[in-house]
């Protein structure tokens, strides 16, 4: 016993000791790890400063009086449509259009709640808590009991002595056994069981005379079976639960990569419906000024208005209703998509209410830093953190497989305290005394030859060690290029807006000039007219992409808040996940990355 104990207690200090981490092929995984890392943030750490957004006033060198300015800003623009609600027909129902209006905050707020995607990701969690809770638990207690019944009349062969037969020619006899105890695996591979057996034992053979008879016996087995090299350590015992955990942390991360891509996609598509219903708006506006070309152009009709000329307005204008419909669909079309994420009881997607935005797109420059934005990135992208679990499985496969290349050498020790008499009493009366004692310690032994099969599933969970050390260098690379594209979008867009608004307001003072001039001379020949149309064509063309810039602008920044995994805390949204349990300590594999 001393013996056998001292050996397990060498061998559970070496075990303890040993570490996946420490040798030297884990050490240089870490170090390619941590250098994937670093060499992504060496060049940003140059200029580690926010810079905010900053762009050339193009405005100012129009040289416009700020009279005229004024008169312009009325003519065309964001803030010349007082009235915000397009004009809308339903070809499903022959009516006007009931319309909702919604702000991009509420949008947000019921699709994180609402959305059916996010609400199918919500149960991911669930299902591996539940997964973790049956991989915990075969470490529980186990209660089990057996009973048995036999009656025996075999024959059996008699010694003879000088002629004469000795013993008896049969075994008859009856025998109940009763068994019940508890076992417990144990996380070092172990298993220990405690059991009572009771036995009952009615001999009935002819001539054979035993005391007692019946007899009772009663036995208490207390016994340990630990395996002492193949199966031992938390290694091996609790890699099912180790990655039952990871499958959970995994199954969260999942959750929070849905709750951002829903986030970004919701306010994305706000801002195309914003995009959209100012396109109708402008179309509508375009429309109105073709109509009264037109007729002007007609009333000349018998002076010096051609019938090709008037043809040629007249396709103009119907062009623009044509264009006027086709954005309208585009309109719907964005209130549907935007309905789709929100999920909302009050905006069914099978009613025809024509949804709305109330909120317009903002034109303010932010502040931004590359190191910063790949810091936070690396930090909280659930992308990055999954592929950081994923390395964490393959150490763990790798830990057990590692331990299967070793022989099994088994320990099995046991005590059996026993007593026997004529009745239960006294059975356990001998029992409680401690006069009959078996103690029992063996000892197995088993190697296969050549150990292919282990040598061979160690070799693969190595490569599979290393492609997920490569898979994580490319999740960070591409997390970074994501994050670099995304900056370059919101630093295009913004100053697009002001490139924009300049091209609109020369677009809205050459219409203006020829407003003067068709007021002052009174000129409408055909071909004053015809200028008139395409200057109208121009002004509306500026000023979509100038809504086109601002709403782009917008959703950039989402875009960006969502490459760099702070979606949810932009939007004040508390990402919470209790019941994942957490880490016992941090891993050495993967430093924290965040500017101190």
């Amino acid at each position: 016993m001393t013996g056998a104990a001292g050996l397990a207690a060498a061998v559970a200090l070496v075990a303890g000791c040993a570490s996946p981490l420490r040798d030297q092929p884990e050490r240089d995984l870490r170090r390619y790890v941590r250098e994937s890392t670093e060499r992504e943030l060496t060049e940003a750490r140059n200029w580690p400063a926010p810079r905010p957004l900053t762009r050339e006033p193009r405005v100012p060198s129009l040289d416009i009086e700020p009279r005229i300015m004024q008169e312009l800003v009325t003519m065309a623009g964001p803030e010349s449509y007082v009235e915000r609600t397009p004009k809308m027909d339903s070809l499903l129902m022959p009516r006007d259009l009931p319309t909702a209006t919604i702000g991009l905050q509420r949008a947000i707020a019921t699709a994180v709640e609402n959305n059916l995607n996010v609400q199918f990701a919500r149960l991911a969690p669930s299902i591996s808590r539940a997964q973790l809770a049956a991989a915990d638990a075969a470490f529980d207690w186990v209660l089990f009991s057996n009973t048995q019944w036999s009656a025996t009349d075999q024959p059996r062969t008699s010694p003879s002595i000088g002629g004469s037969t000795v013993g008896v020619g049969s075994d008859q006899r009856q025998v109940v056994d009763a068994t019940i105890g508890v076992r417990k695996p144990l996380v070092s591979g172990g298993q220990f069981t405690v059991q009572h057996q009771f036995t009952y034992t009615d001999v009935e053979t002819d001539n054979l005379f035993n005391r007692p008879d019946p007899a009772r016996e009663a036995n208490i087995v207390v016994q340990l079976d630990q395996p002492l090299l193949r199966g031992f350590g938390t290694d091996v015992t609790l890699a099912q639960v180790r990655l039952a955990q990871n499958s959970e942390r995994d199954d969260v991360q999942s959750l929070k990569a849905d709750l951002i891509r829903n986030v970004v996609e919701t306010e994305a598509a706000y801002w195309t419906l914003v995009r959209a219903r100012n396109d109708v708006l402008v179309l509508q506006r375009l429309l109105e000024r073709g109509e009264e070309v037109l007729q002007k152009l007609r009333a000349r009709a018998q002076f010096d208005a051609r019938p090709a000329q008037i043809a040629d307005a007249s396709a103009n204008v119907e062009s623009r209703r044509a264009q006027l419909m086709q954005a309208q669909k585009v309109l719907r079309d964005a209130g549907e998509r935007l309905k789709l994420l929100l999920n909302d009881p009050d905006l069914p997607v099978g009613a025809e209410t024509l949804l709305l935005p109330a909120d317009d797109p903002v034109d303010q420059p932010v502040e931004l830093s590359l190191i910063d934005a790949i810091n936070t990135a690396i930090a909280q992208r659930p992308e990055v953190q999954r592929a950081i679990i994923s390395l964490d499985n393959t150490a763990i496969r790798l830990g057990a497989a590692d331990n299967a290349r070793l022989p099994a050498l088994n320990l099995r020790a046991l005590t059996r305290l026993s007593g026997m008499g004529d009745s239960g009493d006294s059975a356990y009366d001998t029992l409680e005394e401690g006069r009959f004692v078996d103690y029992q310690v063996a000892l197995a032994f088993e190697m296969p030859i050549g150990n292919r099969a282990a040598e061979s599933n160690y070799t693969v969970r190595r490569l599979e060690r290393q492609q997920a050390a490569i898979a994580y260098r490319n999740t960070v690379q591409n997390v970074v290029s994501e994050v670099k594209a995304a900056i370059r979008d919101v630093e295009l867009n913004y100053v697009l807006i002001e490139q924009n608004r300049a091209f609109r307001i020369a677009a809205a003072e050459n219409l203006r000039a020829l407003q003067v001039e068709e007021e002052t001379l009174g000129r409408l020949t055909p071909e004053f007219l015809d200028l008139k149309l395409r200057r109208q064509q121009a002004l509306a063309a500026a000023e979509q992409q100038e809504w086109t810039a601002m709403t782009d602008y917008n959703a950039s920044l989402a875009r960006l808040h969502g490459t760099m995994g702070s979606a949810l805390e932009r939007n004040r949204i508390r990402f919470d996940a209790p019941g994942v349990t957490p880490e016992s300590r941090p891993s050495d594999l993967f430093p924290d990355y965040q500017k101190r």
